[in-house]
């Protein structure tokens, strides 16, 4: 149960002015994640900073992101959720600014960090709300809005990245790119203290300080190596990083469990693991962040590498996609109630779509690369993730019970972060491998999605058309099978599970 003041009140009279202003910081914190990838070569050109400082510029923030994800989802149950949204909006808006007056590179990768946790503190806090205001019977809506703001932001962040450096707004060349936020979070802190409600977890529990270090630490030991170590050619380190990993996760469990044996309050209440339908839901976000990041990676090295897209020009080519996304987003909820059985029918086939899509778009670009002969097939693929991804984080949600909404949001905004650094390393390890005549270049401006897309500005890739076309179809392949688990995945979340009491 959750005790929240004005609840009732907010479901009626106000319930989509709450949600929506919540959404706006999900979607400035999913931007900036692919927003700032485009303005690479530009950023590094300004400053005048080494290869390696712009990796740190594009992957620091989402570092910083991923590892205080849960922490933040368990502050706004204990501290309200309201609150801890509003410090995060203007954690992340001041950042903003500071990283759009940065002088330098060592200011720049300063002020990425704290945004990163500014996004991780507002983040969680919109899944929460979803479930505080809106009845049980209404949330597949409201989720499937969200979803549609979680997509729509990564291909707008790609998209916006292209035409505010090509616009050189006032001369500022990349500035705009963080200082777009400015407005944006100003007015999204007004909307929270003028139409959200306040609500928190109805039993408060102290913040674990030790096991928020020790998962921090875990979560840094595997993205930071993911992130950086290919483009840095898996240097000792890296390896070892990885490899310590396991050790880590298994303390960080020896330690909850300990927590909670001598009455304390466990970071993680692994009671949650005890419902199979929530680990395996966990498992399926994780794995279908995997394929979509990867995706939009090897996409954007194809357009503007393959191709010799401009970044603008490959952000327009994602344009039939977004719009075929947000299409089938909204009709996603109907489409639920048509096939019956919740959003167990309406996830499969999303699913099945976007496997299809996969093999398509192969089977297209083993005939020679063309926007032409792509548009059709990256259609099919926007309805595709449409349909899975818009109900996916309330069909995960809906097993969790109210006392763990906070961590279990935290949990899935964690998942889908990791997720697609994993998504992303492998990827690049399978495209780049598949690539004629490549050889990793160390401390190359590449590393994350539009980051390699920026890649032949860098000049950090090489290759003939039909080289890149081999790579992606080699990929594509290995998006089909990713998606392919989750609809396994999929079979194991429904099989007679209930959802998580309490």
């Amino acid at each position: 149960m959750t005790d929240v003041r004005a609840v009732d009140g907010a479901r009626r009279a106000y319930p989509w002015p709450a949600l929506l202003t919540a959404f706006s910081g999900v979607f400035m914190a999913i931007m900036d994640v692919f927003i700032v990838f485009v303005a690479a070569p530009a950023i590094q050109a300004d400053l005048r900073a080494s290869d390696a400082a712009v990796q740190l510029v594009l992957a620091g923030y989402q570092v910083a992101y991923a590892i205080t994800l849960v922490t933040g989802g368990r502050l706004g149950d204990r501290y309200g959720r309201r609150r801890v949204f509003a410090v995060g909006l203007a954690v992340f808006t001041v950042a903003s600014a500071a990283c759009g007056l940065a002088p330098g590179a060592a200011s720049l990768i300063g002020a990425r960090l704290v945004q990163g946790v500014g996004a991780a503190l507002l983040f969680p806090q919109a899944f929460s709300l979803v479930q505080a205001l809106v009845p049980a019977e209404s949330r597949g809506r409201a989720f499937g809005v969200l979803g549609v703001v979680i997509g729509s932001s990564t291909i707008v962040g790609q998209l916006l990245g292209g035409v505010l450096v090509q616009a050189d707004l006032a001369g500022l060349s990349w500035r705009p790119v963080f200082l777009i936020n400015v407005p944006i979070g100003v007015l999204a802190l007004y909307c929270a203290r003028r139409f959200v409600p306040e609500s928190r977890a109805e039993h408060a529990r102290r913040l674990d300080l030790a096991g928020a270090l020790v998962l921090a630490s875990v979560l840094a030991l595997l993205v930071v190596p993911l992130v950086q170590g290919r483009e840095l050619g898996w240097p000792p380190w890296s390896v070892l990083c990885l490899l310590v990993v396991p050790v880590g996760g298994a303390g960080f469990v020896a330690l909850q469990r300990r927590t909670a044996r001598a009455g304390g309050e466990p970071l993680v209440d692994l009671a949650l693991f005890a419902e199979r339908s929530v680990a395996v839901g966990l498992c399926l976000v994780l794995v279908w962040y995997m394929a979509m990041n990867s995706f939009f990676l090897v996409l954007s090295l194809t357009l503007q590498d393959g191709l010799g897209l401009s970044a603008l020009a490959a952000g327009l080519s994602y344009a039939p996609l977004a719009v075929c996304f947000l299409v089938s987003s909204l009709l996603a909820p109907r489409l639920a109630a048509r096939l019956g059985r919740g959003p167990r029918r309406l996830l499969a086939l999303g699913a099945g779509v976007t496997v299809a899509g996969f093999g398509a778009l192969a089977a297209v670009s083993g005939l020679g690369l063309s926007v032409g002969r792509m548009v059709p097939v990256l259609m099919l693929l926007g309805l595709g993730m449409g349909l899975f991804q818009s109900p996916l984080l309330g069909a995960v949600l809906a097993r969790v019970g109210p006392r763990h909404h906070g961590t279990a949001s935290g949990l899935l905004a964690t998942a889908q972060q990791v997720g697609g650094a994993v998504g992303v390393a492998l990827i690049g390890l399978l495209y780049f491998a598949a690539l004629p005549g490549h050889a990793p270049v160390t401390g190359s401006v590449t590393g994350s999605v539009a980051g390699s897309a920026a890649g032949s500005a860098a000049g950090s890739v090489t290759g003939s058309v039909a080289g890149h076309a081999h790579a992606f179809s080699v990929a594509l392949l290995f998006n089909a099978a990713v998606v392919t688990a989750c609809l396994v995945l999929l079979t194991a979340l429904y099989r007679r599970s209930q959802p998580v009491s309490g």
